[in-house]
């Protein structure tokens, strides 16, 4: 016989005993099948080479001999076993085979029985409503993770990015069945919004896993755009527009002007404002968006003002980009650089100092060959022109050789690079 056998709950099992015969061999009168409850045997199957096989009335249509032999008019009873179908918990028990025998007597041997019961595992929120409130600290339950009536219990564990802690408790049931139960606790707030939490259990060596998706209502978050610092006057179609963030969504957005009446031409239309017309001195001032839900209303603002003439567009980014990759090139090739970017800004007071002015008088002033890179940059009305040369061994580019005549309201970037090899 087995020293134990394991199955799940409905499923089926066997039983094995077998008799090995003496020689000379003996004459066997009955098998027994018995259940030890509380130290009492019971009897669940019986086969009698006279009499046939009877089964238990709770375990008749459960319990078969598993040979065939032992069901014929005349049997064979030297394999007894027995299959358990539809377990059920109460199966659960020490098992006794016992051979009766003549001359020798009785024999017997036992096996252990164990039922497993596979659990189910469910997730869910815990309330159908989670609120972030700025003003407030307090955890709470977000989500709850259930593996229910397993025998033995499950463990439950979180994967989860979102910061907080898990509280488990664990239950006996009547049927000798264990259910344990998870609850994530945080504190509900913006941030954890759509995220996922995941509930990973874990029974005997199989896991399950479920999510859910935290959905955190909150007030709106509210800024205003639009306003670059660039209004001057006579621009045209400048907006400002209230961007939020908001759970549920905003429900109403009304737009106001501090100590003030927004302007008659501004256009208001949900979260976008629309000045309509030229811009004007009239149009200065902190405008203000409140923005609501049914969590509650905040505010954004914006100060804007007005100024006269449009301010110079200069491409930092593009000489910022230049300077990045030669500093990474000099790095790489063992090379010093030294890096200078002179600006020169026309100056309507001294004009003939300007136009006297080549950017390959203004690099070799500072840098001596064997070479030198120069690049200028050119803007004129929002229009840029970048140009580049090196100069080796003292020959210069005949074209930035040249002065650069500019007009007033041009400017000149200009970036000279001299290199040397490490000795």
């Amino acid at each position: 016989m087995d020293d134990g056998k394991a199955g799940y709950v409905g499923s089926k099992v066997d039983l094995r005993c077998r008799f090995i015969n003496s020689a000379p061999p003996v004459k066997i009168s009955q098998v027994t099948w018995q259940k030890l409850v509380n130290g009492i045997k019971q009897n669940v199957a019986i086969a009698n080479p006279s009499l046939g096989v009877s089964v238990a009335p709770p375990y008749k249509e459960r319990v078969t001999f598993k040979n065939a032999a032992v069901r014929r008019r005349t049997p064979t009873l030297e394999d007894t076993t027995i299959t358990f179908s539809s377990l059920r918990l109460s199966d659960e028990a020490t098992y006794i085979c016992e051979y009766t025998t003549f001359p020798a007597g009785n024999r017997e041997s036992t096996v252990n029985l164990t039922v497993y019961a596979r659990p189910t595992t469910r997730m869910s929120l815990s309330t159908p409503t989670l609120v972030a409130r700025s003003s407030s600290n307090v955890k709470t339950p977000v989500a709850t993770c259930v593996s229910a009536n397993g025998k033995p219990p499950g463990t439950i564990r979180w994967e989860t990015r979102v910061p907080g802690e898990a509280t488990t408790r664990e239950y006996r049931n009547p049927d000798g069945t264990f259910t344990v139960q998870s609850d994530y606790i945080l504190v509900p707030s913006r941030e954890t919004h759509q995220e996922t939490l995941t509930c990973v259990t874990t029974y005997n060596d199989e896991v399950f896993t479920d999510s859910v998706t935290l959905d955190i209502q909150y007030e709106p978050e509210v800024s205003v755009d639009g306003f670059d610092g660039n209004w001057y006057l006579n621009r045209e179609n400048v907006q400002l527009s209230c961007q939020v963030d908001a759970n549920p969504a905003v429900s109403l957005y009304q737009w106001r002007l501090v100590n003030g009446t927004i302007p008659s031409n501004v256009e208001i239309r949900d979260n976008v404002l629309t000045f309509k017309g030229p811009v004007t001195y009239d149009l200065e001032g902190t405008y203000v968006c409140d923005a609501t839900n049914s969590i509650g209303t905040q505010s954004g603002s914006v100060e804007v003002s007005i100024i006269e003439k449009p301010l110079p567009q200069v491409a930092a980014s593009d000489v910022i980009s230049v300077i990045a990759l030669l500093l990474a090139a000099g790095v790489l090739m063992g090379i010093t650089i030294t890096v200078l970017v002179l600006k020169i800004r026309s100056r309507k007071d001294d004009d003939s100092y300007v136009h006297s002015l080549s950017p390959l008088t203004l690099c070799l002033k500072l840098f001596s060959p064997p070479m030198i890179l120069i690049l200028y940059l050119h803007h004129h009305h929002s229009n840029y022109v970048l140009t580049f040369s090196w100069l080796s061994n003292g020959s210069p580019s005949r074209k930035l050789s040249q002065p650069v005549r500019k007009r007033p309201t041009d400017d000149i970037q200009v970036l000279c690079v001299s290199h040397t090899m490490f000795a």
